[in-house]
């Protein structure tokens, strides 16, 4: 008997950019995929036409390439099951829903939102959740026709079937059983024409052989109805075999949200004083009333504005988006090792795991059913280690891509010099600490920055400025700039004056960049060259020479 082959798929709503969570949904069925032989389809949810936002769907494609994680079937890859944008699939819909309402399985609605409110405010009158009343007789579809040519809204509800309990099978949690009572009619299309997620999701999963589906526990609700429609329209074919992954726990409390960005950006502008929101909104390419609507909570521009606007501010808002994580300088496979062990681990002690590593060990049987941390510490620990673990072309390769994004002055260096800032930064815990390291090369003299707590520990106190002096006339004075020649003037001079080699490289360093972390020093002095050097000494002894004092160090 040959063994069903698996089909798993990842279906976001271009709501959104790929949030880590959705990232990790996708990780999980891909690997689930890749360790069994099987297909992996990424389908596009956007029947929500009011929610839908313009760059998330490019977004989220875009984060799950530089994850690593490719579909083998999707938008931009094709395939036989496509188009795999619902958008495109309506007529598709239309059948199946039009199957339902022949045979008996659902009908009509025309309720208004205010109709339904009252019902809902009486529901919970009666301390009990809103359960549409089934009408005894089904209305027809000249009744529907009637009913939009009065303008009412008209939606189609499926009949859950009430005989008996839903049983719903999981990997993780086992045989749960719901109360069909508990569960209602639902709508399976909306008033505008567009079938809503419950309905499209199952006639997808059954057209495209979808055999696993792998989600986030926050889903487990909708199953007993996406089962029962699964029955009522294909009970000549196995249900797919449900997974629901733990919940991921905020190392802030509470569920890892992609509401946290915006939120803080929220808070910040009604704690801020003195906000002039007319440029606020003028920065985040957005109109007045969107900012009013947002900071009132009603609304949520697009990603692009959000970040545009805390830029704007001068706000750090947390990475909760695969593209926040790319930005702050970690690395795919990071990010793939870290994201894999939240709910799963491989059953033995590994944690730093390449992706052949983890395809080959993993299991649905290994998914755990307690929540998991996003513990923030611990993700920077496993960045430090691939750091490490990386080939240097590999590692060259993606801090190009790193620095094209943030757009950084480092940019203009050639690859050979990028490898060697590369080698220079061994235990870098970032992309980010090396471009900070780096970054001071590729600027002009005058628009170094002097960190002000460098300057008052360094070039202020100990006479700083007085040693700076003294090793600006010993570098105009040497033949050439190499490494050991500038290690053996610097070491040389702290011996002289009888103190560490710091009270003489540190102050030399804030005048080259500004603070007191850079590459190592005597490599930063050659990279920079002489002339560059003096000039930067030279600006530093100029704008503090008022701090300048005589005598011994």
């Amino acid at each position: 008997m040959m063994m069903e082959k698996v089909v798993t798929r990842f279906a976001p709503s271009p709501t959104g950019y790929l949030h880590v969570g959705g990232a990790r949904t996708a990780l999980f069925n891909w690997l689930w995929a890749r360790r069994t032989g099987g297909s992996f389809i990424l389908r596009i949810e956007d029947t929500d036409q009011k929610r839908n936002t313009p760059t998330a769907a490019k977004q989220v494609m875009d984060d799950l390439k530089w994850l690593g994680i490719q579909w083998d079937e999707g938008p931009e890859v094709g395939g036989p099951n496509g188009p795999y944008l619902q958008s495109q699939r309506k007529d598709i819909y239309d059948k199946y829903i039009q199957q339902l309402l022949d045979e008996g399985k659902a009908y009509y609605c025309f309720e208004t939102p205010e109709e339904l409110d009252a019902l809902r405010q009486e529901a919970e009158a009666r301390k009990s959740a809103l359960s549409y009343p089934r009408p005894q007789v089904f209305p027809t579809s000249e009744d529907a026709e009637k009913a939009r040519a009065e303008g009412r809204p008209v939606t189609v509800r499926f009949a859950v079937p009430q005989e008996a309990p839903i049983v719903v099978q999981d990997v993780v949690r086992g045989e749960i059983a719901f109360a069909a009572e508990e569960i209602g009619d639902f709508i399976i299309r909306k008033s505008d024409g567009f079938p809503t997620y419950n309905f499209a999701c199952v006639v997808d999963d059954r057209l495209m052989n979808v055999t696993h589906i792998i989600r986030g526990q926050e889903h487990l609700n909708n199953t007993p109805g996406q089962q029962t429609l699964w029955q009522a329209l294909f009970s000549d074919t196995p249900l797919p075999k449900y997974t629901h992954m733990s919940v991921t726990i905020s190392d802030s409390g509470g569920k890892l949200s992609k509401r946290e960005r915006p939120k803080a950006l929220r808070d910040a502008v009604k704690t801020s004083a003195d906000i002039d929101l007319e440029k606020l909104a003028e920065a985040g390419d957005i109109n007045p009333e969107d900012l009013e609507s947002f900071i009132k909570g009603e609304t949520t521009p697009d990603m692009p504005s959000i970040d545009a606007m805390a830029k704007h501010l001068g706000v750090s808002l947390p990475e909760i988006n695969i593209v926040d994580f790319f930005k702050s300088g970690y690395l795919p496979e990071t990010m793939v090792n870290f994201l894999a062990l939240l709910g799963w681990n491989p059953g033995d002690n590994r944690e730093i795991m390449p992706i052949e590593e983890l395809i080959k060990a993993f299991d649905l049987s290994r998914l755990t059913k307690s929540n998991s941390l996003f513990d923030r510490q611990k993700l920077i620990a496993f960045n430090t280690e691939h750091v490490k673990m990386l080939p240097e072309q590999r590692l060259l390769e993606h801090f190009k891509d790193y620095i094209k994004v943030i757009e950084s002055p480092v940019t203009s260096a050639s690859d050979e010099t990028l490898l060697r800032i590369v080698k220079l930064c061994e235990g870098a815990r970032t992309l980010a600490d090396i471009e900070r390291k780096c970054r001071f090369l590729f600027i002009d003299n005058d628009k170094i920055e002097y960190d002000d707590k460098a300057v008052k520990k360094v070039l202020l106190k100990s006479n700083g400025l007085a040693n700076l002096a003294i090793v600006r006339e010993k570098l105009a004075g040497m033949e050439e700039l190499y490494e050991q020649a500038i290690e053996q003037m610097l070491r040389g001079l702290a011996e002289e004056k009888q103190v560490g080699l710091g009270k003489i490289a540190q102050p030399l360093r804030v005048a080259l960049c500004g603070t007191t972390i850079s590459l190592p020093i005597f490599d930063s002095v050659q990279m920079l060259g002489r002339k560059n050097t003096l000039k930067r000494i030279d600006h530093t002894l100029q704008t503090f020479e008022t701090h300048i004092q005589g005598g011994p160090a």
